[in-house]
């Protein structure tokens, strides 16, 4: 009787025995399976995706999006600078353009100026008459539209502002020189409204 409750019991060790070897053995955290397995869980962080090795396609295509950004960008600073010199021709044309209209208003007041001076050489100007303050409101507005007279005796003579009418020689003259203006010249800023017509005198031979 006992011993039949002995093999009883070393059967049912023998079966548990067995039993323990048949199931899955138990995984090691530390094992590369196990690590693996759990870096799968993980996400990716931005580090791991910008060091992350390109593809060839994903190479050309950021070398394609490179291409197109530097074409733009050319063509963008093209059309700036093509803008900029629109922009200072337009400037200067619109410069000119004003310039040449107060040229023409001032080459009609030009006349006037000259029967001013006449009359001015003869005595007529008398300050305080109103002959006298008429006078000094015409000049007044060609001040303001920016004339200047040139041309004064004892100027050295320029074939591009003076238009000579006689040439005196005259003994001591070293270099031809204006002796007599007989119409004052005027200009507008760079634009010649009209050159002054003077007298020289020339070296005598």
């Amino acid at each position: 009787m006992t011993d039949k409750n002995f093999d009883g019991d070393d059967e049912v060790r023998g079966e548990g025995s067995d039993a323990q070897a048949s199931g899955p053995a138990p995984q090691n955290p530390d094992s590369s399976e196990a690590r693996a397995a759990e870096g799968s869980d993980e996400e990716l962080t931005v580090d791991d995706i910008l060091n992350a090795a390109q593809t060839d396609e994903a190479a050309a295509e950021d070398a394609a999006l490179a291409d197109a950004e530097a074409t733009l960008l050319n063509d963008l600073k093209r059309l700036q600078a093509e803008y900029a010199n629109y922009r200072r021709r337009t400037e200067e044309q619109r410069e000119k353009d004003i310039e040449r209209a107060k040229g023409e208003a001032a080459k009609g007041l030009i006349p006037v100026l000259d029967d001013l001076g006449r009359a001015a050489q003869h005595g007529d100007l008398v300050e305080g008459t109103p002959f006298a303050v008429i006078a000094e409101k015409v000049r007044a507005v060609v001040e303001r539209l920016g004339v200047v007279s040139y041309g004064a005796a004892g100027e050295e003579f320029d074939p591009q502002q003076h238009e000579a009418i006689f040439q005196q020689p005259t003994p001591g003259v070293e270099k031809t020189t204006i002796l007599e203006v007989v119409e004052v010249g005027y200009r507008l800023g760079e634009v010649e409204l009209r050159p002054a017509k003077v007298v020289v005198a020339v070296p005598a031979e």
